[in-house]
């Protein structure tokens, strides 16, 4: 039997269509990495699934994801 995180790797499929209602919040974070970035909103979503499939696959395999401020203080980060 497959095990979970393998399955991330399962599906590849070129230039695929999707169509998605976004809550507000997603929205609005959105719009703020396109500011943020100059990205166009098709790439920030695509950059945006990229990065939760790598941490959901890291957290998978039991690591932790880790935030490290110049000073060197750390905080663990908890996606639900």
């Amino acid at each position: 039997m497959a095990r979970q995180a393998d399955k991330l790797h399962a599906v590849r499929t070129e230039g695929e269509r999707f169509t998605v209602t976004l809550i507000a919040t997603a929205a609005q974070a959105v719009a703020t990495l396109m500011r943020l970035t100059g990205l166009s909103k098709t790439d920030v979503i695509n950059r945006a699934v990229q990065v939760y499939a790598f941490l959901a696959q890291q957290m998978a395999e039991g690591k932790e994801i880790l935030l490290r401020d110049e000073e060197g203080n750390t905080e663990r980060v908890h996606i639900v």
